[in-house]
């Protein structure tokens, strides 16, 4: 009997403020055979670090978070911060 688990990023997804958000899925295995699977996910918001996250994260958020795009978010942000 030979137990395996791994990690996939199975969902990416990108809303209209240009915020991120991950699925990623460990998918535990007997003998090959899937018995398992267990979802995490993560966000990320324009302008955020994501220099350590995988290489997929890092490039659709370098393709996304234009200046404008993060402009915009903290601008949402800030005027949500004021109760506008």
């Amino acid at each position: 009997m030979t137990l395996a688990s791994t990690n996939i990023i199975d969902l990416i997804q990108v809303n209209e403020q240009g915020i991120i958000h991950v699925r990623e899925a460990e998918v535990i295995t007997k003998d090959g055979v899937e018995v398992a699977r267990n979802f995490h996910r993560s966000v990320f918001t324009p302008g955020q670090d994501v220099s350590s996250q995988p290489e997929k994260i890092k490039a659709i958020a370098n393709a996304t978070w234009t200046t404008e795009v993060v402009s915009a978010y903290e601008a949402m942000v800030a005027s949500q911060a004021r109760g506008v």
